[in-house]
């Protein structure tokens, strides 16, 4: 059987193959993380040199159930990389249909087939997975209803707390993840979460075994979420930066369909034209093989503006 592609933001080695430079030169604006990052903290010594022990595992899940708002009888886990558990989640509940609405991250997909599933935008199936807000449009999913599992991704989320199903995730049905990567513009440092009753998530921590986050991961998460001053000022610039590129989208042609403060979703005539215009001042973008209008930018950092401006002129 064939399967859609899993297609992704990135690939910029395959872009500097095809249009020159190096990554030096490249602005990758083809994902949706926050270009400019949580400042790194110092770090503890026994951070690298020791294995991860429950204070610090500890003084991470504190920090996470505060500022995600985890209700009382959830239980937090933390992997490395919500990815990690995307993977693993299918393995919860016995081979069968599942609804994923999409278009949308297509990893879900991709790991519910690898375990037997058989997704579909089916919504009386069993199993429901929603991105919330969506990967690419930015659509907000509805609360969980009655089922045996519903799976939310609010890898986007931290932009509007408000919005959050966290709430619902004392339910042995549902399961919240979260990711740090992309509202913290960490993604290397492979972090998220999941939330969900804890008879729920056990088999999850199972498999991911006793040290399943770096101690340095835990003693910048910790850091991080604790940092309620720095996400309000994020939120801020984040919506200021949007704004601006929807402006500059704009005026070059484009009319925007959706995203969220993090990227822009556009509609043009040729998106792999303005692709490749784009490519050719080294600035790189997401296109998406189910629809040839669409093309997708993240937020570039502030020293980058003037050349996307240029670009798009």
């Amino acid at each position: 059987m064939t399967h859609p592609p899993r297609d992704h933001g990135g690939g910029l080695d395959a872009a500097i193959a095809r249009h020159g430079g190096t990554r030096a030169d490249w602005i990758d604006l083809s994902t949706g993380i926050n270009p400019v990052p949580y400042p790194m903290p110092d770090l503890p010594a026994d951070a690298w040199t020791a294995l991860p022990d429950a204070a610090a595992r500890d003084r991470l899940t504190d920090a996470a159930r505060r500022f995600w708002r985890v209700p009382d009888g959830a239980h937090l886990l933390a992997a490395p990389g919500a990815s990690a558990l995307i993977a693993r989640v299918p393995a919860l509940v016995p081979p069968g249909r599942v609804h994923i609405p999409g278009p949308t991250y297509n990893e879900h997909a991709a790991a519910f087939r690898v375990h037997g599933h058989h997704p579909a935008d089916d919504p009386s199936a069993p199993v429901h997975v929603h991105v919330h807000p969506n990967n690419p449009d930015g659509r907000h999913a509805p609360p969980p209803g009655p089922r045996t599992l519903t799976v939310i991704d609010e890898s986007f989320c931290d932009i509007s707390p408000e919005a959050s199903h966290a709430a619902h995730a004392t339910a042995p049905s549902v399961i919240v993840l979260k990711s740090f990567g992309k509202f913290w513009g960490l993604a290397g440092l492979r972090l998220g979460f999941a939330v969900g009753h804890p008879d729920t998530l056990a088999p999850l921590a199972e498999a991911l075994g006793p040290w399943p986050v770096s101690g340095p991961a835990l003693a910048i998460g910790a850091a991080a979420l604790s940092d309620d001053a720095w996400a309000d000022a994020t939120r801020a610039r984040l919506a200021t930066d949007a704004a601006l590129l929807d402006a500059l989208l704009t005026r070059a042609g484009a009319r925007i369909v959706g995203g969220t403060t993090l990227f822009r979703l556009a509609r043009v005539a040729d998106a792999t034209a303005l692709q490749t215009r784009l490519a050719r001042h080294h600035i790189w973008t997401r296109t998406f093989p189910y629809d040839p209008t669409w093309i997708r930018l993240g937020l570039p950092a502030p020293q980058h503006w003037p050349r996307l401006e240029t670009a798009l002129a």
